[in-house]
């Protein structure tokens, strides 16, 4: 038995699931203390499936916390960054594009070196351990443990940023350190702001892994659980206390991944409707389709593998204009059971309207039966442009779509949607993420530079296969289930001798054996 638990920022969903079998749903608004709010979606479930701690094998966690964190510049530790790129690549610093609010949060500490390498894998320059120590010693006067170090081409060669992390580790006891191969792309502007997110998370990823564990030690439930990253594979506990900033597209990637089990649809587009927003992304072959285009984390550029997602402002807590002619972007959020006139409240919500014309009983009908047939009319045939609006915009041709509703605002969508083939609103859609959690593979994945004409094309995609598998077997995936997702070769025009940049990811079942 599993448990899929994932917490949003209004909702916190959990399911039990005896492989693809449903047994238990629940929904709740979320609570200020993370432990608390998994110890009460824990005991829902339970009750309901009538297991016991001993019926669990594994626990399976989407959270919003390291996004919300970066978003609302809350938590975040003083970090450095420790750039190997001189004497060249000093004409753009680190940072330097930042909302200065959050770059004040890191403290601004800045630290250029030479080092680093060249597309071919060559040196720039040599290391100095006399300018390292230097860094190091000004690091240590201010107290600064949280550390991100980024070297030019790290992707292609890692030896610098490994140089200079273990110095780092001799020299500060208990430092944070995120070296930027391990957490992003090519690219090294974007993967060095990737790097030093995830170096600021450190500290609060410590605290939200631990209170996890102790809602499960509170519970007495003895199985690994494990944390839903951007890719809509899982990482283990120790994989997210180091690299937290993985998370941060969980929840609309879950989403989709549910929303294919639940549809039994490999290739389809997903809306996930929720209080606020509604998320649109594509389905392909199971997962979702990724972002070729950097991503924005809250104003930082950044190229972690995330999910190619829309978001539109658009759920079930959406105000609307007075002609109905508008709906959203403003929200009332969580406050919906409150706020809303079906809830006794005074503000006019996008669940008023659905109620108001009859497709769904929730509260007080006779609070929005004065509420004109134009008002309605209105405003339901917005909400359905909004959708149809974003589905164009997502969809990988002219041609209508499969379109999968999920999310506890999936209820907004009536009617027919001239951009679906057909629409599907599945049972359990409203817990589509906490499902899309408790489903979650394990996966690998490599990405290097290589040459076609130095190294067979075979011999370069079996390497970067076994590579990729290594990785996901650390991260805690059965070896005899692995299978590559995706191969992807981007020739490089730029490069000599048949250069090609090679990504291979790879993905299996998780391990089931129960600690002790």
């Amino acid at each position: 038995m599993k448990i899929g638990i994932d917490v949003g920022g209004t909702h916190t969903d959990a399911v039990v699931m005896r492989g693809l079998e449903i047994l238990a749903t629940h929904k709740a608004l979320t609570t200020g203390d993370v432990k608390q709010g998994i110890v009460e979606a824990l005991d829902t479930v339970m009750s309901i499936a009538n297991l016991g701690a001993a019926d669990i094998t594994a626990v399976m966690i989407g959270t919003t916390h390291f996004t919300n964190a970066v978003i609302e510049r809350k938590e975040l530790s003083e970090t450095a960054i420790i750039r190997a790129c001189l004497p060249t690549g000093s004409g753009i610093p680190p940072m330097c594009d930042w909302p200065e609010d959050i770059a004040s949060c890191l403290g601004n500490h800045v630290y250029m070196i030479k080092g680093g390498h060249r597309f071919d894998g060559s040196e720039i320059h040599a290391l100095d351990d006399k300018e390292i120590g230097t860094v190091l010693d000004d690091l240590v006067s201010k107290g600064i443990e949280s550390i991100a170090i980024a070297s030019a081409f790290s992707p292609i060669n890692n030896s610098h940023e490994h140089y200079i992390a273990a110095l780092a580790k001799a020299k500060i006891s208990g430092a944070n350190i995120t070296v930027s191969h391990e957490i992003g792309r090519l690219g090294v502007l974007e993967r060095e702001n990737a790097a030093l997110l995830n170096a600021a998370l450190g500290g609060l990823a410590q605290s939200v892994v631990s209170n996890m564990k102790a809602a499960l030690v509170e519970r007495k439930i003895k199985c690994p659980f494990y944390v839903s990253q951007n890719d809509g594979t899982l990482m283990s506990a120790d994989f997210i206390a180091r690299y937290p900033a993985l998370t941060f597209a969980s929840g609309p990637t879950n989403s989709l991944r549910g929303a294919a089990v639940l549809s039994k649809l490999d290739n389809a587009i997903v809306v996930d409707i929720g209080g606020t927003t509604s998320d649109v992304g594509v389905l392909a072959n199971g997962f979702p389709r990724e972002s070729n285009s950097f991503i924005d984390v809250g104003g930082v550029r950044t190229n972690f593998r995330m999910p190619d997602i829309m978001a539109i402002g658009l759920g079930g807590g959406s105000l609307v204009s007075a002609d109905g002619k508008s709906v959203g972007p403003s929200s009332v959020g969580h406050r919906l059971v409150k706020e809303g006139l079906v809830f006794g409240g005074s503000q006019l919500t996008a669940t008023d309207i659905i109620v108001a014309a009859g497709h769904q009983d929730i509260g007080e009908v006779n609070k929005v039966s004065g509420l004109s047939g134009s008002l309605v009319g209105a405003a339901s045939a917005t909400m359905h442009r909004m959708i149809d609006d974003a589905i164009d915009k997502m969809r990988p041709s002219d041609e209508p779509v499969p379109v999968i509703l999920v999310g506890g605002g999936s209820i907004l969508i009536t009617g027919k949607l001239n951009t679906a083939s057909e629409v599907y609103c599945p049972e359990h859609a409203g817990v589509a993420n906490a499902i899309g959690a408790a489903i979650a593979q394990v996966g690998g994945e490599v990405e290097s530079v290589v040459s076609y004409d130095k190294v067979k094309r075979d011999k370069a995609i079996q390497s970067a296969t076994q590579a990729a598998r290594e990785k996901a077997i650390k991260a805690g995936a059965q070896e005899q289930s692995l299978r590559v997702l995706d191969i992807e070769e981007t020739p490089l025009s730029y490069m000599d001798d048949n250069a090609v940049r090679l990504r291979i990811k790879v993905i299996g079942d998780l391990k089931q054996d129960r600690q002790s």
